[in-house]
Protein backbone atom coordinates (compact mmCIF):
# COMPACT_ATOMS: atom_id res chain seq x y z
CA UNK A 1 0.00 0.00 0.00
CA UNK A 2 2.78 2.50 0.65
CA UNK A 3 4.36 1.52 -2.82
CA UNK A 4 1.09 2.48 -4.34
CA UNK A 5 1.04 5.89 -2.23
CA UNK A 6 4.73 6.61 -2.94
CA UNK A 7 4.00 6.41 -6.67
CA UNK A 8 0.90 8.58 -6.55
CA UNK A 9 3.16 11.15 -4.46
CA UNK A 10 5.63 11.53 -7.16
CA UNK A 11 3.07 11.42 -10.17
CA UNK A 12 1.35 14.57 -8.21
CA UNK A 13 5.03 16.08 -8.02
CA UNK A 14 5.85 15.48 -11.56
CA UNK A 15 2.76 17.24 -13.19
CA UNK A 16 2.64 19.84 -10.46
CA UNK A 17 6.51 21.09 -10.10
CA UNK A 18 6.19 22.16 -13.94
CA UNK A 19 2.04 23.63 -14.01
CA UNK A 20 1.12 27.19 -11.72
CA UNK A 21 -0.49 25.16 -9.27
CA UNK A 22 2.31 24.90 -6.79
CA UNK A 23 3.82 21.61 -6.78
CA UNK A 24 4.82 21.76 -3.03
CA UNK A 25 0.99 22.90 -1.95
CA UNK A 26 -0.35 19.56 -4.02
CA UNK A 27 2.35 17.48 -2.15
CA UNK A 28 1.22 19.10 0.98
CA UNK A 29 -2.27 18.16 0.53
CA UNK A 30 -1.65 14.87 -0.79
CA UNK A 31 0.71 13.46 1.83
CA UNK A 32 -1.32 15.43 4.32
CA UNK A 33 -4.28 13.10 3.63
CA UNK A 34 -2.62 10.19 2.22
CA UNK A 35 0.09 9.56 4.98
CA UNK A 36 -1.66 11.72 7.98
CA UNK A 37 1.32 14.45 8.19
CA UNK A 38 1.13 17.57 9.99
CA UNK A 39 0.73 20.58 7.41
CA UNK A 40 4.15 22.08 8.48
CA UNK A 41 6.21 18.70 8.20
CA UNK A 42 3.87 17.89 5.10
CA UNK A 43 5.01 21.26 3.57
CA UNK A 44 8.84 20.58 4.15
CA UNK A 45 8.00 17.04 2.42
CA UNK A 46 6.84 18.69 -0.56
CA UNK A 47 9.77 20.54 -0.89
CA UNK A 48 12.22 17.91 -0.87
CA UNK A 49 10.59 15.81 -3.05
CA UNK A 50 11.83 18.33 -6.10
CA UNK A 51 14.77 15.70 -5.73
CA UNK A 52 12.81 14.20 -8.30
CA UNK A 53 12.00 17.35 -10.53
CA UNK A 54 15.87 18.20 -10.49
CA UNK A 55 16.63 14.79 -11.71
CA UNK A 56 13.62 15.31 -14.83
CA UNK A 57 15.30 19.22 -15.70
CA UNK A 58 18.67 17.73 -15.59
CA UNK A 59 18.26 14.96 -17.71
CA UNK A 60 15.88 16.97 -20.38
CA UNK A 61 18.02 20.62 -20.22
CA UNK A 62 21.30 18.49 -20.15
CA UNK A 63 22.66 20.43 -23.34
CA UNK A 64 21.93 23.63 -21.97
CA UNK A 65 23.66 22.55 -18.44
CA UNK A 66 26.54 21.40 -20.67
CA UNK A 67 27.15 25.19 -21.40
CA UNK A 68 26.38 26.87 -18.76
CA UNK A 69 29.98 27.30 -18.21
CA UNK A 70 31.14 28.48 -22.29
CA UNK A 71 27.79 30.66 -22.10
CA UNK A 72 28.56 33.67 -19.95
CA UNK A 73 25.18 35.51 -20.66
CA UNK A 74 23.81 31.98 -19.56
CA UNK A 75 25.59 31.51 -16.63
CA UNK A 76 25.19 35.08 -15.63
CA UNK A 77 21.60 34.76 -15.96
CA UNK A 78 21.38 31.76 -13.54
CA UNK A 79 23.72 33.42 -11.06
CA UNK A 80 21.89 36.20 -10.51
CA UNK A 81 18.31 34.71 -10.43
CA UNK A 82 19.76 31.90 -7.95
CA UNK A 83 21.03 34.50 -5.81
CA UNK A 84 17.87 36.77 -5.64
CA UNK A 85 16.08 33.42 -5.16
CA UNK A 86 18.29 32.73 -2.25
CA UNK A 87 17.99 36.24 -0.34
CA UNK A 88 14.15 36.46 -1.01
CA UNK A 89 13.30 32.77 -0.21
CA UNK A 90 14.86 31.63 2.37
CA UNK A 91 13.55 34.06 4.75
CA UNK A 92 10.35 33.09 3.22
CA UNK A 93 10.60 29.41 3.81
CA UNK A 94 11.43 30.15 7.58
CA UNK A 95 8.39 32.40 8.27
CA UNK A 96 5.97 29.53 6.21
CA UNK A 97 6.70 27.33 8.60
CA UNK A 98 5.06 29.67 11.29
CA UNK A 99 2.40 30.68 8.92
CA UNK A 100 1.43 26.61 8.71
CA UNK A 101 1.25 26.05 11.88
CA UNK A 102 -1.10 29.47 12.03
CA UNK A 103 -3.73 27.53 9.83
CA UNK A 104 -2.20 29.81 6.82
CA UNK A 105 -4.06 28.49 3.86
CA UNK A 106 -2.20 28.11 0.67
CA UNK A 107 -4.71 27.86 -1.60
CA UNK A 108 -5.45 31.62 -1.41
CA UNK A 109 -2.59 32.60 -3.14
CA UNK A 110 -2.62 30.43 -5.87
CA UNK A 111 -5.84 31.68 -6.80
CA UNK A 112 -4.47 35.17 -7.33
CA UNK A 113 -1.63 33.40 -9.03
CA UNK A 114 -4.06 32.06 -11.43
CA UNK A 115 -5.88 34.97 -12.24
CA UNK A 116 -2.90 37.04 -12.77
CA UNK A 117 -2.01 34.01 -15.44
CA UNK A 118 -5.27 34.88 -17.13
CA UNK A 119 -4.87 38.64 -16.96
CA UNK A 120 -1.36 37.68 -18.88
CA UNK A 121 -3.05 36.15 -21.50
CA UNK A 122 -5.43 38.59 -22.00
CA UNK A 123 -2.80 41.18 -22.71
CA UNK A 124 -0.45 38.41 -24.72
CA UNK A 125 -3.53 38.60 -26.91
CA UNK A 126 -4.07 41.77 -27.42
CA UNK A 127 -0.95 43.38 -27.06
CA UNK A 128 0.80 44.17 -30.21
CA UNK A 129 4.41 45.11 -29.12
CA UNK A 130 6.67 42.04 -30.21
CA UNK A 131 8.51 39.67 -28.18
CA UNK A 132 11.92 39.78 -27.30
CA UNK A 133 14.70 36.37 -27.03
CA UNK A 134 15.99 35.28 -23.51
CA UNK A 135 19.62 36.99 -24.79
CA UNK A 136 18.33 40.46 -24.67
CA UNK A 137 17.27 40.17 -20.88
CA UNK A 138 18.84 43.06 -18.74
CA UNK A 139 20.23 42.88 -14.94
CA UNK A 140 17.82 44.27 -13.53
CA UNK A 141 15.12 42.18 -15.37
CA UNK A 142 17.17 39.35 -13.84
CA UNK A 143 16.81 40.31 -10.23
CA UNK A 144 13.28 40.48 -11.03
CA UNK A 145 12.75 37.21 -12.21
CA UNK A 146 14.81 36.37 -9.26
CA UNK A 147 12.75 37.89 -6.98
CA UNK A 148 9.32 36.76 -8.60
CA UNK A 149 11.13 32.91 -7.86
CA UNK A 150 12.15 33.64 -4.24
CA UNK A 151 8.64 34.72 -3.36
CA UNK A 152 7.49 31.01 -4.97
CA UNK A 153 8.96 29.90 -1.67
CA UNK A 154 5.47 30.50 0.14
CA UNK A 155 3.51 27.80 0.28
CA UNK A 156 0.29 28.06 -2.54
CA UNK A 157 2.98 30.39 -4.60
CA UNK A 158 3.87 28.65 -7.67
CA UNK A 159 7.18 28.67 -8.50
CA UNK A 160 7.11 27.89 -12.75
CA UNK A 161 4.03 30.24 -12.80
CA UNK A 162 5.77 33.52 -11.20
CA UNK A 163 8.96 32.83 -13.47
CA UNK A 164 6.92 31.86 -16.59
CA UNK A 165 4.81 35.10 -16.11
CA UNK A 166 6.70 37.48 -15.52
CA UNK A 167 9.15 36.59 -18.45
CA UNK A 168 6.20 36.81 -20.34
CA UNK A 169 5.31 40.31 -19.09
CA UNK A 170 9.03 41.24 -19.84
CA UNK A 171 8.12 40.57 -23.22
CA UNK A 172 10.13 36.88 -23.58
CA UNK A 173 8.91 35.30 -26.43
CA UNK A 174 7.35 32.44 -24.69
CA UNK A 175 9.57 29.39 -25.89
CA UNK A 176 12.31 30.78 -24.21
CA UNK A 177 10.33 32.14 -20.96
CA UNK A 178 8.99 28.27 -20.47
CA UNK A 179 12.68 27.04 -21.47
CA UNK A 180 14.65 29.21 -19.38
CA UNK A 181 12.00 29.12 -16.20
CA UNK A 182 12.68 25.61 -16.28
CA UNK A 183 16.21 26.03 -16.56
CA UNK A 184 16.83 28.40 -13.34
CA UNK A 185 14.48 25.73 -11.55
CA UNK A 186 17.40 23.52 -11.44
CA UNK A 187 19.61 25.48 -8.98
CA UNK A 188 16.80 26.94 -7.19
CA UNK A 189 15.48 23.83 -6.34
CA UNK A 190 18.71 22.59 -5.61
CA UNK A 191 19.01 25.21 -2.61
CA UNK A 192 14.77 24.15 -1.59
CA UNK A 193 16.35 20.67 -1.28
CA UNK A 194 19.30 21.70 1.24
CA UNK A 195 17.65 24.47 3.14
CA UNK A 196 14.96 21.94 4.60
CA UNK A 197 17.59 19.11 5.32
CA UNK A 198 19.46 22.01 7.02
CA UNK A 199 16.73 23.49 8.91
CA UNK A 200 14.12 20.52 8.90
CA UNK A 201 15.86 17.81 8.40
CA UNK A 202 13.90 15.68 11.71
CA UNK A 203 10.27 16.30 9.50
CA UNK A 204 11.95 14.20 6.56
CA UNK A 205 13.22 11.81 8.94
CA UNK A 206 10.31 11.43 10.47
CA UNK A 207 8.19 10.77 6.78
CA UNK A 208 11.34 8.24 5.97
CA UNK A 209 10.05 6.42 9.34
CA UNK A 210 6.30 6.32 7.87
CA UNK A 211 7.67 4.98 4.10
CA UNK A 212 10.70 4.12 3.99
CA UNK A 213 13.71 4.75 2.16
CA UNK A 214 12.65 2.70 -0.78
CA UNK A 215 9.59 4.66 -0.84
CA UNK A 216 11.35 7.52 -0.81
CA UNK A 217 13.27 6.65 -3.49
CA UNK A 218 9.96 4.93 -5.15
CA UNK A 219 8.37 8.75 -4.95
CA UNK A 220 11.19 10.38 -6.23
CA UNK A 221 11.78 8.37 -9.41
CA UNK A 222 8.11 8.36 -10.09
CA UNK A 223 8.21 11.97 -10.12
CA UNK A 224 11.35 12.18 -12.85
CA UNK A 225 9.89 10.56 -15.05
CA UNK A 226 6.62 11.74 -14.92
CA UNK A 227 8.29 15.54 -15.16
CA UNK A 228 10.10 14.11 -18.39
CA UNK A 229 6.84 13.58 -20.20
CA UNK A 230 5.34 17.01 -19.21
CA UNK A 231 8.10 19.09 -19.72
CA UNK A 232 8.54 17.66 -23.14
CA UNK A 233 4.26 18.13 -23.59
CA UNK A 234 4.23 22.23 -22.11
CA UNK A 235 7.76 23.36 -24.40
CA UNK A 236 6.14 21.35 -27.19
CA UNK A 237 2.75 24.09 -26.61
CA UNK A 238 4.96 26.84 -26.06
CA UNK A 239 6.25 26.78 -29.58
CA UNK A 240 2.99 27.55 -30.86
CA UNK A 241 1.70 30.77 -31.68
CA UNK A 242 -1.23 31.04 -29.21
CA UNK A 243 0.67 30.62 -26.14
CA UNK A 244 -2.45 32.73 -24.39
CA UNK A 245 -4.34 29.82 -24.51
CA UNK A 246 -1.77 28.67 -22.48
CA UNK A 247 -2.35 31.30 -20.36
CA UNK A 248 -5.80 30.69 -20.30
CA UNK A 249 -5.43 26.88 -19.06
CA UNK A 250 -2.79 26.85 -16.44
CA UNK A 251 -4.29 30.12 -15.19
CA UNK A 252 -7.84 28.41 -15.06
CA UNK A 253 -6.32 25.34 -13.73
CA UNK A 254 -4.40 27.17 -10.52
CA UNK A 255 -7.85 28.75 -9.89
CA UNK A 256 -10.17 25.41 -10.00
CA UNK A 257 -7.38 23.57 -7.69
CA UNK A 258 -7.09 26.53 -5.39
CA UNK A 259 -11.42 26.25 -5.08
CA UNK A 260 -11.48 22.81 -4.68
CA UNK A 261 -8.46 22.80 -1.79
CA UNK A 262 -10.41 25.51 -0.27
CA UNK A 263 -13.81 23.59 -0.48
CA UNK A 264 -11.94 20.42 1.35
CA UNK A 265 -10.09 22.68 4.03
Amino acid sequence: MNFLVSILLGIIQGISEWLPISSKTQELIASHYLLGLDVSIAYTFGLFMEMGSIGSALIYFRQDVKRVFHDKFLLKFLVVVTALTGIVGVPLYVISDKLLQNAYNPSIPMIFLGIALIADGIYIRYSRSRTREFKNLSTKEMILIGIAQGIAALPGVSRSGMTVSTMLVLGINPEDAFHYSYLAYIPAAIGSVGTTLLFTRHHISYVVSLIGIDGIALAVISALLTGLVVIGFLLKIAKTKKVYLIDFMLGGIAVLVSMLGLIIS
